[in-house]
């Protein structure tokens, strides 16, 4: 088994950490291993204590080290979207010697140049996600390398976070004993594994509903339009059983997944759940549907702000309807609950592989089938700003070290910078056809 042809995801949540080791064959991705344990140090989505996160990280590798009969020290992690930003950006730069072929040292310079004037010091570069480049007046094009020309210019999408929150993740993972191969939101790599290739075109709503927050992005063109976080989860859930019934936090849990609707209408009004009340010597039979409406009310909550959120996006009035995932979309009658809240086609997104039938694994092998998919030029324009992170080597998802070249780089300000919430173009800056119709304002942005 080649070491190339592994790769790990690792997805830190508030409620466990979830692993997955993944061997890529003949361009197939296969799950080889597994690991799935109880979570510390993080709340509603933040790691808040770095030590104990890290000690779950490390149980977390332990487990699926021992399932896979692999040695893991490279990981692959996912993001919470808590105060993300998604920004158009460009760059451009002068090419000395216009006979002489772009190389992979053009490609990180001109990235610099689209980074240089759109991060705050108090934000990092996540991601760069290249839309086209530009060479003299050709645009459109995919990958220059090899070509040639007198300027060099980028247009693309730039995702950042708060640098403390970053940090954390990164410094948890450290101490855990891991390196980084690739640091990202998890909400751009699930919608290339959740959604299908019409629906990233067309547009679909993902609501990622995990332990201690509820995720609702939006991928349109195949690109993630809208990120939008609720500090609510199943966590939650489990609290409000465990106040009602006057039971333990664990009891809570375990009647949640074993009996849990998040539907009364679904739910029996005969059926009896008995439950270990404190104070009580004998368990306390509770009607399933007295449970149901303790979880719909708290995913009434939820998905309400969320859907006032989404509207106001007209993300809504998106075709490809909504997709739900994370553990909690596994409860029963959560997809009708949701059709009825927000009025679309509602469907649940679990993973087929062996093993990991379940929606709460939906991150960890997003994060995995991202990497794996990851184009060789986005490759290379990640080391103009993964500076910190392991140093590359053989493996798929590590990067190729960059010799610096010889040709020097102008920087020019970008022509357009716009947020997710307001594009504000340069005189005389034609318009493309296929931004026609989806600009970037709020409001507007899905029409």
């Amino acid at each position: 088994m080649k070491e190339s042809d592994i790769c790990v995801g690792l997805d830190i949540g508030t409620t466990s950490i979830k692993v997955i080791v993944a061997q890529q064959v003949d361009g197939q991705t296969n799950i080889i291993g597994v690991g799935n344990e109880v979570s510390a140090g993080v709340s509603r989505g933040i790691i808040v204590d770095i030590d104990k996160a890290a000690a779950a990280i490390k149980k977390t590798i332990a487990q699926a080290e021992t399932k896979s009969s692999v040695e893991i020290s490279r990981v692959i992690v996912g993001l919470p979207a808590d105060m993300i930003s998604i920004d158009r950006c460009s760059g451009m730069i002068s090419l000395d010697d216009n006979s002489q072929e772009i190389s992979d040292a053009e490609v990180v310079q001109v990235t610099q140049a689209a980074i240089a004037s759109n991060i705050p010091p108090e934000r990092e570069v996540i991601d760069l996600i290249p839309e086209e480049f530009k060479i003299d007046q050709f645009d459109g094009i995919p990958d220059p390398r090899g070509m040639v020309g007198s300027h060099l210019e980028l247009k693309g999408r730039i995702i950042t976070g708060p640098k403390t929150l970053i940090h954390n993740v990164r410094k948890a993972v450290e101490r855990a004993g891991l390196a980084i191969d690739l640091l990202l939101v998890s909400a751009e790599a699930e919608g290339r594994t959740i959604l299908s290739d019409t629906e990233q075109d067309f547009g679909t709503i993902i609501i990622n509903l995990g332990g201690g927050q509820s995720t609702a992005s939006v991928v349109h063109n195949h690109e993630l339009k809208y990120v939008d976080v609720d500090h609510e989860g199943g966590q939650y859930i489990t609290k409000d059983i465990s106040s009602v019934l006057n039971t333990s936090l664990k009891e809570a849990e375990n009647i949640k997944r074993e009996y849990g609707f998040a539907d009364v209408e679904q739910a029996s009004t005969e059926n009896q759940i008995p439950v270990e009340v404190v104070g009580q010597s004998q368990p306390v039979k509770v009607s399933e549907s007295l449970l149901a409406e303790i979880i719909q009310a708290r995913l009434d909550q939820i998905f309400g702000r969320l859907k006032d959120k989404l509207q106001s996006a007209n993300a809504l009035e998106l075709p490809g309807g909504l997709v739900l995932t994370g553990g909690v979309a596994a409860m029963q009658g959560i997809a009708e609950l949701a059709a009825n809240t927000f009025g679309i086609n509602v469907r649940i997104f679990v993973p087929d592989q062996m093993g990991l039938r379940h929606s709460s694994f939906a991150t960890s092998l997003a994060l995995v089938n991202y990497a794996n998919q990851l184009s060789e030029i986005e490759r290379v324009m990640r080391t103009a700003f993964v500076t910190d992170q392991a140093t590359p080597s053989n493996n798929k998802t590590k990067l190729d070290y960059m010799e610096p070249s010889t040709r020097t780089a102008q920087i020019k300000q970008p022509e357009r910078s716009a947020s997710l919430f307001s594009r504000r173009q340069s005189k005389g800056e034609p318009k493309k056809p296929k931004k026609s119709g989806s600009g970037f304002s709020l409001k507007n942005f899905f029409e």
